[in-house]
C-alpha cells in the first residue's frame, strides 16, 4: 500500500493504473476508520480492480471550529485496516494542499443543500460538495461509494456528478450499524456512557416506522409515531424529523405510494446524530 501527501504525486499513481488498463475506484473519508468505512471499501472492490482511499478532515465542511478541532483522528490506526483491508493507495492531503493560498471556487447543489441538515448546519454542503469535486480530480475514479447513512449527502453527490456529467459511477450502500442498531459513525465515540445507551432510541424509532410502514399509514401518522417514540427518551433533543421522497427528498405528504426516506436529526449532549430507513413501495430498488 501507497501513501501520498500532494496532488500531483496521487494523480500520477491513478493515471498509471489506468494506463495499464485498471478501473478505479475511490472512498472519500475524514478519517477515525471503522468497519462502515470497511464496508464501503468491500464494496467498491467488487466493481473495480483497485481501491484508492483518502483520509481528510475537511475544513470548509464545519460551522464551528470547535467541532473541527475536536474530529478524533487516528492516522496510524488508519492505515493499519487500510492496509489490512488490501488497498492499493492511501491520498492523505494536508488543507494547504487541498485549498493553496488564494483558492476562492466553491462547488454548490443549493436546491439540495439548503435544505434539512443543511438548514441547520449553513454552507456543509457545500464544504461537501467541493472537497468531493476536488477530490474527484485528483483521483479520478471510475467508480466512489458513499453510505446511505449520510442520506442527504449522498443525493447531493449523486446530483453533482449527474449535472457536472462525471463519469463516475455512485453507488450507496445501506448503512452499517453496532450490534445494538446505532449506525456507526466516528462521532459515537464522542458520545457520554449515557448518550450512547440512550442514542439507541433511533434505530427503535425507525423500526417502528418500518413495522407500521406495512399498514398502509399516512406520512403524517408515521412521523408522530417517530417523534412519540424518541420523545420518550429524555436525553434525545430532537431537532428533525422528516419524510421525504427518497429520490428528490421533496416534502412527502399523505399516503406512501411511493419509495420515502426517514431522516432524523438528533442531539444528545453536544454530539449531533442522524439516521434514515427508507420505507414504502420501491424501497428495495433504491
Amino acid at each position: 500500500m501507497k501513501t501520498y501527501d500532494t496532488k500531483t504525486a496521487m494523480r500520477d499513481h491513478v493515471m498509471a493504473l489506468k494506463r495499464n488498463g485498471k478501473s478505479v475506484g475511490c472512498v472519500l473519508t475524514m478519517g477515525f476508520l471503522h468497519a462502515g468505512h470497511m464496508a464501503l471499501i468491500r464494496e467498491c472492490a467488487r466493481h473495480v480492480d483497485e481501491v484508492c482511499v483518502s483520509i481528510f478532515v475537511n475544513p470548509t465542511q464545519f460551522g464551528e471550529k470547535d467541532d473541527l478541532d475536536a474530529y478524533p483522528t487516528d492516522i496510524k490506526g488508519d492505515l493499519t485496516q487500510l492496509k489490512a483491508e488490501g488497498v492499493n493507495a492511501v491520498f492523505l492531503p494536508t488543507p494547504a494542499e487541498m485549498y493553496p493560498e488564494g483558492a476562492d471556487t466553491m462547488v454548490d447543489v443549493p436546491g439540495l443543500s439548503g435544505i434539512l441538515q443543511g438548514k441547520i448546519r449553513p454552507g456543509h454542503f457545500t464544504g461537501v460538495s467541493t472537497v468531493v469535486t476536488k477530490l474527484f480530480n485528483i483521483l479520478q475514479p471510475d467508480v466512489t461509494v458513499f453510505g446511505q447513512k449520510d442520506y442527504q449527502q449522498l443525493a447531493i453527490i449523486r446530483q453533482m456528478v449527474r449535472d457536472l456529467a462525471m463519469p463516475i459511477r455512485v453507488i450507496g450502500l445501506p448503512t452499517v450499524r453496532e450490534e445494538d442498531g446505532l449506525a456507526m459513525s466516528s462521532r459515537n465515540v464522542r458520545l457520554t456512557p449515557e448518550d450512547r445507551i440512550a442514542a439507541k432510541v433511533l434505530n427503535a424509532a425507525l423500526d417502528r416506522a418500518e413495522v407500521q410502514d406495512a399498514r398502509d399509514l399516512s406520512t403524517e401518522t408515521l412521523r408522530s409515531l417517530v417523534r412519540e417514540t424518541i420523545g420518550k427518551e429524555p436525553r434525545a433533543d430532537i431537532r428533525g424529523i422528516d419524510i421525504r421522497d427518497a429520490t428528490t427528498l421533496t416534502p412527502f405528504y399523505g399516503p406512501l405510494d411511493r419509495a420515502a426516506v426517514i431522516l432524523l436529526s438528533v442531539r444528545f449532549g453536544d454530539i449531533l446524530l442522524i439516521d434514515n430507513r427508507i420505507i414504502g413501495p420501491g424501497k428495495d430498488s433504491l
